[in-house]
């Protein structure tokens, strides 16, 4: 992994806050939820809270395999890593914050209250300058012209 990189991805997940984190039931199903991301520096890690008790952490120890897909407007980041469940008290309190405390009223003490950390492997991007605006011209113009859309740019990147 290059730090430009990791810069170039960090960038893109600046000012996002939430993402669906897939795992893999027992079964071999693919399932996803909304998770909000709890670390605004990316270094190549994400962080989640999580109920220890939740179906799709049991996934994570049988299948520790994960993405993460984040994004909005046009700008859209997609991680795969491993995902391992951490129940470190003093990470749980610098990580805490009232969005949190919402869903999980019990506070960060509480043995059921546990970290979710995914070690991102490797990317991908797609960067639409201009965001949704930008987006729907290119479409527009596609169309008119017969050529393929300007999406932006689109890499693929070891973390």
């Amino acid at each position: 992994m290059s730090a430009e990189d990791t810069r170039k991805v960090a960038q893109l997940l600046d000012g996002e806050r939430f993402g669906f984190l897939t795992t893999t039931t027992p079964e071999g199903k693919l399932t996803s939820r909304p998770m909000t991301l709890q670390e605004v520096e990316f270094d190549g890690d994400l962080w989640f809270f999580a109920e220890r008790g939740a179906d799709w952490v049991t996934h994570i120890a049988a299948s520790p395999e994960v993405n993460v897909g984040v994004g909005s407007g046009g700008t859209w980041v997609s991680l795969t890593g491993h995902a391992l469940v951490v129940n470190d008290p003093a990470k749980k309190k610098e990580l805490w914050n009232a969005g949190v405390e919402a869903w999980l009223p019990q506070g960060p003490e509480d043995p059921s209250v546990i970290l979710v950390k995914v070690d991102a492997d490797s990317a991908e991007y797609w960067d639409a300058p201009g965001g949704r605006l930008a987006t729907a011209f290119s479409f527009a113009k596609a169309k008119v012209t017969g050529q393929r859309i300007d999406s932006g740019e689109n890499e693929k990147v070891d973390l």
